[in-house]
This record gives C-alpha cells, structure tokens and sequence, in this order.
C-alpha cells in the first residue's frame, strides 16, 4: 500500500554541497525530516554533479520519511556556462554580453528536454534560444 504523502519541498542546491544551514535546514526541519540523512543522500547522489546548481524535489510523507528527484540544473545556468559570462544582461534589449553557438543550444535543449513541457528538440530548442535572448546572450546560427 502506498505511503500517505504530507507534503513536496522544492529546492535549488549545488551538487555535492548539501548542509544543514539555510535554505535545506529549515525547510526539512520544518516537514519533520532528518535533515543530515537526505544531506548525505544527496550528497553521494550528486558527487559527479559537484558546483552545478540543482533542482531538487523531496516528497515528505506522514511517517517523516523522504524520497527526492534530483532534476538536471536549469537552462539559465547552462546557458550562462556555454556562453562562459557572469551572467545576463541588465538591458537584454540593449546590451549584449555573449553568445552561444546554435549547436550548443541544441545540446542544452536535448539535455533539458526531460524536465520541459515540450515534445520535440526543435521545440525545446526554440525555448532555450527565448530564454538566451532574454539574458541578453546571442544565438549564433
């Protein structure tokens, strides 16, 4: 029979870094959860994935026991690593602060596509490309 669910926690955490300081400590603490325990599950789950940013979502049930999805980082941050910035632009319809190459688009889109609402690459692909353009950064073809 199937756990009973108390509750979904979502957070954003740097693979391999998890501790119990803010934001991970309150929020489990706060659901009831050993928080050392999913810092060491993470911890070992993300080893490969060490300095990236990572979605995480832990789904808490009613015997304060946890399960958590790890989803790959988001397309901001890949974007801001494929075009080797800082970060994007205070006027993205004025001031340019990089660019990416179509193919690396294309690559974030297929790595990403798991976690977007989309069914194609192609789709995918015009959604990272809107997301660059946002920040700032040029899509070269």
């Amino acid at each position: 029979m199937a756990k009973e669910i108390a509750g979904f926690i979502k957070l954003q955490i740097k693979g391999g870094a998890a501790n119990p300081s803010p934001p991970v400590g309150p929020a489990l603490g706060s659901k009831g959860v050993n928080i050392m325990e999913f810092c060491k599950q993470f911890n070992a789950r993300t080893q490969d994935k060490a300095g990236k940013t990572l979605p995480v979502v832990i789904t808490v049930f009613a015997d304060k026991s946890f399960e958590f999805i790890v989803k790959t980082p988001p397309v901001v941050s890949q974007i801001i690593e494929a075009a080797k910035v800082k970060g994007g632009s205070a006027e993205p319809n004025r001031n340019r602060v990089g660019s990416i190459t179509a193919e690396q688009c294309r690559q974030i889109a297929s790595d990403k596509m798991v976690d977007m609402n989309c069914f194609t690459v192609e789709s995918a692909y015009k959604m990272v490309a809107g997301t660059a353009r946002s920040m700032g950064i040029t899509v070269k073809n």
